[in-house]
């Protein structure tokens, strides 16, 4: 059998006193080996050193082992891990509260509404988006990925940080502060949990049915649902086919290049997507929708491409305005899914021409939408638009 124990920091129940006393080896960090009064003689492997020279042993063993995690090790731990290797009836599991838990009683706040991230041993940035779109977001640290570097990357975002040191250990420390703040200091303890969080949306009002974030109720939403000047908004029926081309979700960061009225920003927001819209004409539907809708997205009021320096890497871009230059410069950055959005025929070859990486397609999105007409009715045409698309190859 082998016995998983979780540690918060509280002594070990008499259950998992009862399983270490008996093993024949235990594995762990080696904090965790350091923690629990392991029986003298007793072999032990820390499992940082190589877990799968370290799961093997576990594998091999003559006995009982006692495996050692932090906090609840089904819960972004060893449990996966195990389970991948092992037979469920050899498992037993003894939980911990997990540090996120412990990190939200620390702040004071409910988590049924929370987002909870891992940067540990990850690339970051799907983290970082999910801390820009999400209101309440716990994440979990590593070196390279902790508060500083979390908080850096937060810059300019209204956000506040929770930094919760050592929790459930001597020494632990909880901290309140900005992005820049924490991208300032330099003495975090290795050993924390990042939460990052909009006061003015810390509490959901509503009562919860579901845990973390949730899914919009329909999307590709009709145009007069926006604020919107001279009717310059994307029709329904073309954002329906944009959306379904950028696919956004929870991790990524969308580009939305000659927003207008933002109606492609704030659906790409509600799908749990990071977003930064960029405009170079007036700015106020824009800044109306994202209000309207409760949404984050970043405004840049500039003209593309020159106002693309400088914004974090995007992993989809939709160019609904600005031509050739611009889409050169959304292919540079290499994001993996690029959508755009033309008017007239005569730039769709040249689009074509610099998307070649992206295996593009190009289709004409012409619809009629019916109206009463006397007695009857009559279909009236949008103005057609091609929807130029691609994936990274």
């Amino acid at each position: 059998m082998i016995t998983v124990i979780g540690l918060d920091g509280s002594p070990l129940s008499p259950l998992g006193l009862e399983r270490l006393a008996r093993a024949s080896l235990v594995m762990g960090g080696r904090r965790h080996l350091r923690e629990v009064p392991v029986p003298p003689g007793t072999p032990t492997v820390a499992l940082r050193d190589d877990p799968a020279e370290a799961l093997r042993q576990v594998a091999e063993a003559g006995g009982d082992v006692v495996v050692l995690a932090s906090g609840d090790p089904g819960f972004f731990g060893v449990l996966r891990l195990l389970r991948e290797r092992v037979a469920p009836d050899e498992l037993e599991v003894l939980p911990a509260v997990s540090s996120v838990a412990l990190a939200f009683a620390r702040a004071r706040l409910p988590w049924d509404d929370a987002v909870v991230v891992s940067a540990h041993g990850r690339d970051p940035r799907p983290a970082v988006a999910a801390c820009r779109a999400h209101p309440k977001v716990a994440v979990l640290t590593s070196d390279g990925a902790g508060p500083a570097e979390i908080g850096a990357a937060l810059a300019g975002i209204d956000r506040r940080l929770c930094v919760v040191e050592r929790v459930g250990l001597d020494g632990e420390r909880v901290t309140w502060l900005t992005p820049a703040q924490a991208s300032e200091r330099t003495d975090w303890d290795p050993l924390n949990v990042v939460l990052v969080v909009d006061e003015r949306r810390a509490v959901a009002p509503e009562k919860r049915w579901l845990a973390g974030a949730t899914s919009p109720a329909g999307w590709a939403l009709p145009e007069d649902g926006f604020a919107h000047r001279d009717g310059m908004v994307t029709k329904a029926e073309v954002r329906a086919l944009v959306l379904a081309r950028l696919g956004p979700r929870s991790g990524d960061l969308v580009w939305d290049v000659g927003a207008g009225s933002g109606s492609v920003a704030v659906e790409c927001a509600r799908l749990g997507a990071a977003v930064v819209a960029v405009e170079k004409d007036d700015t106020s539907a824009l800044e109306a929708n994202v209000k309207a809708f409760d949404v984050d997205v970043q405004i840049v009021h500039g003209s593309a491409p020159q106002a693309l320096a400088g914004l974090p890497a995007p992993d989809a871009v939709f160019v609904g305005g600005g031509g050739v230059a611009v889409v050169r410069a959304a292919v540079a950055q290499r994001p993996s899914r690029l959508v755009v959005a033309l008017a007239t025929v005569e730039r769709v070859a040249p689009v074509l021409a610099e998307m070649r990486d992206y295996a593009p397609e190009a289709v004409l999105v012409e619809s009629s939408r019916l109206q009463p007409l006397g007695n009857g009715h009559r279909l009236v045409p949008m103005n057609p638009v091609f929807v130029v698309s691609g994936v990274l190859t």
